[in-house]
């Protein structure tokens, strides 16, 4: 069984705990993240209203600490059914919520969030400039990982800067390119290389599955 039809079969079971305990906390926590693992499925309509029922219980009861957590979900349920702009603004509306709150346990994923998102998009300029500025992202996430010794966090956002260097790679560039190129994957290459070998269990979750996927290719 895969992590997401584990998450889902997890929700529907808490959702019945929640109903019997009479827990509405419980209740938002499974039926959001029965959400993510419909939109995980392929279900991205559903998931997302499951999501967006999850985030209305969670503020019913006051429970806001959470919210920025769901709307994270949410983002990237949206980014599979290929609601990017509304993926963008909820990922605003999020980081909005942490500082005006200060809630900012998730902060480094919704800064790699909003990177991915943007080189998703068809956001009007240069694709450089669009890479430049979710690289941005990228180093934000993984300098608010490293202070808050998120170390998941911090493996996530370099993965995430190592890919869109490889994207940019380019057997067409210059010399002088290619050495520049070269350069960055190498420096990638050695921030993953050493928040990968921080872990010393774990190895069968599929952050640390794609991360050493990831350096094999490098």
């Amino acid at each position: 069984m895969n992590l997401r039809d584990t998450v889902l079969e997890q929700a529907e079971a808490a959702m019945q705990l929640s109903t019997e305990l009479g827990s509405t906390l419980l209740l938002a926590w499974s039926t959001a993240h029965q959400g993510w693992a419909l939109g995980a499925l392929g279900q991205h309509e559903r998931g997302i209203s499951q999501l967006r029922e999850g985030l209305a219980i969670c503020q019913a009861v006051c429970a806001e600490s959470w919210v920025p957590y769901y709307l994270a979900l949410l983002a990237e349920t949206q980014a599979k059914a290929g609601q990017i702009t509304e993926g963008l603004n909820t990922v605003a509306e999020a980081l909005e919520m942490s500082n005006r709150r200060g809630d900012r346990w998730y902060e480094a994923e919704l800064h790699r969030l909003k990177g991915m998102l943007m080189l998703q998009s068809k956001v009007p300029g240069p694709q450089s400039q669009v890479e430049g500025e979710a690289e941005e992202c990228f180093w934000k996430a993984i300098e608010i990982a490293r202070h808050q010794q998120a170390k998941s966090l911090e493996l996530r956002a370099v993965m995430s800067l190592v890919r869109l260097r490889q994207q940019q790679a380019t057997p067409y560039a210059t010399r002088n390119t290619q050495h520049e190129t070269r350069s960055r994957l190498a420096e990638a290459h050695q921030m993953l290389s050493e928040i990968y070998n921080w872990f010393s269990e774990g190895f069968d979750t599929k952050d640390l599955q794609e991360a050493k996927a990831l350096l094999a290719t490098l």
